[in-house]
């Protein structure tokens, strides 16, 4: 079904090479549950090959022009933009989110490359004030090194760009391993990196087992970063393995962000953002509103409304373009039956959903539980998918101390119409990331992350590349 039948490639990419590993592995479609592609699976030797080829790539290409590397970050872009429907529909195959959204991740994940791409010609050299006679100092930032970027499958285009487009637009050399359910996307921006014009060994793809390839990352010295977004489970460890070698970080982990409306809030406005900031990738995202805090003189009204527009929202496979497509894969299906049955068992009452839709085996219905305790596992636990669970409170200090009772804090939502509230509210929550009255707050020239266990660092911005760099002071006798 792709115009461009080059963009579909299933061995990794090392060196300017496509390698084959002899193993192969399934890419399985969440919708159907049929074999859309067998995959290279790669092992340590080519993990290593990886960062062989990026590590003799890094000299030449951290001292290209920084006009240089935003040239080829910008040709980059373009092709995304020219291959737009096709890598949206190798998305849906492999992700099985609605195809309108696929688009919106690839219109998402090109942005990076356009950004960094300007950012790139802005290399940050500071003069300082000398403390000393006859001295001048200067502040540099350089690159860092090989980069090693490991990726989602929920974003499979976009967590790559974010990453990739700030390394090389900082002069570092890249090896991605993107997610095993996910691969045929980071292998097709290989593709169009090739066509970019990035020389052998700047951008390294390597798909297989991941403590395979991040394990033999992790351990060898020539990796100087390590960027991952995943589940803050999983970004723990890598945080225990890089200590060895002392690595920079830039961890972006998990979220269990609370969406609360208070009493002034637009409440028509509050449903539509509530909608938005629950089924969005049908709720597998990290910025997924959670837990729905509602001050208890909209409640009635607010939980109506939310159970209208759930229950309106259509399922089907991606490429029908509805509002919502499979989960993942078994686990996350289960997981949604395990929170939804706590919930009720603990006096919650379910609006809409509620259980497994018969197109198949990874299709949840989009769901609404009300009145739902807060010692339910829902609101103590990451859900990552379509179900949201409402509860009332009374107070603003209420309200903020339940937010803030979580481990997470990535994002939050808040609705009001005060604006003294905004302030003080926006201030007292635990999140790196506030959104007041809307959804939609990520994009290129936005640092995105968190407090807590949400992560380390922040991506996106000058200071997604700055976490691709190092601090140099270089201090001159002038006589």
């Amino acid at each position: 079904m792709l115009d461009d039948k080059g963009l579909l490639r299933l061995e990794g990419f090392i060196n300017g090479a496509w390698r084959d590993g002899g193993e192969r592995f399934d890419v399985i479609d969440p919708a159907g549950g049929g074999v859309v592609a067998r995959v290279a699976k790669l092992d340590t030797a080519a993990a290593r090959a990886a960062v062989d080829a990026a590590e003799g790539a890094f000299a030449e290409w951290s001292m290209t022009l920084p006009q240089e590397r935003g040239a080829a970050l910008r040709r980059w872009f373009d092709l995304m933009v020219a291959h737009r429907e096709d890598l949206a529909r190798i998305m849906v195959a492999e992700q099985g989110k609605p195809l309108s959204e696929a688009r919106g991740e690839i219109d998402y994940a090109a942005s990076f490359a356009e950004f960094y791409a300007e950012e790139a010609k802005r290399p940050d050299i500071r003069g300082v004030t000398s403390h000393l006679p006859d001295a001048e100092v200067e502040v540099w930032r350089e690159p860092v090194g090989v980069a090693a970027l490991v990726t989602p499958w929920n974003f499979p285009s976009a967590m790559i760009t974010r990453k990739a487009a700030a390394a090389l637009a900082a002069g570092c050399t890249c090896v991605v391993h993107p997610s095993a359910e996910t691969p045929l996307s980071a292998l097709a921006l290989a593709v169009l990196a090739e066509r970019a014009g990035f020389a052998p060994g700047i951008f390294n793809v390597v798909p297989g087992h991941a403590p395979e390839i991040v394990g033999e990352w992790v351990t060898d010295t020539r990796v100087r970063v390590l960027s991952f977004t995943g589940s803050t489970e999983v970004g723990r460890l890598l945080y225990r393995q890089c200590a060895d070698t002392v690595k920079k970080l830039v961890l972006e982990l998990g979220g269990h962000a609370p969406f609360i409306v208070f009493d002034d809030a637009d409440l028509d406005q509050a449903v539509e953002e509530a909608v938005k900031a629950k089924f969005a990738t049908t709720g597998q995202d990290c910025l997924g509103a959670n837990r729905f805090f509602i001050q208890r003189g909209q409640y009635a009204a607010f939980c109506e409304r939310f159970a209208a527009k759930v229950s309106a929202l259509t399922l089907g496979p991606g490429l029908e373009d509805c509002d919502l497509g499979p989960l993942m894969n078994e686990a996350a299906v289960a997981k949604q039956e395990s929170h939804v049955a706590d919930a009720i068992a603990r006096g919650a009452r379910c609006l809409a959903g509620g259980a497994r839709s018969s197109l198949g085996p990874l299709f949840y219905k989009p769901t609404l539980l009300v009145d739902v305790p807060r010692d339910a596992l829902i609101m103590t636990e990451e859900t990552f998918g379509p179900v949201a669970a409402v509860t009332p409170f009374d107070t603003e200090d209420e309200v903020v101390a339940a937010a803030n009772a979580t481990e997470y804090g990535l994002v939050s939502y808040v609705h009001t119409m005060d604006p003294r509230r905004i302030y003080r509210v926006s201030r007292a929550l635990q999140f790196g990331m506030v959104a007041v009255n809307r959804t939609k707050v990520t994009g290129a020239p936005i640092p995105f992350g968190g407090f807590k266990q949400s992560g380390i660092g922040r991506e996106g911005a000058r200071w997604g590349l700055e976490a691709f760099t190092d601090i140099k002071y270089v201090c001159r006798d002038w006589r």
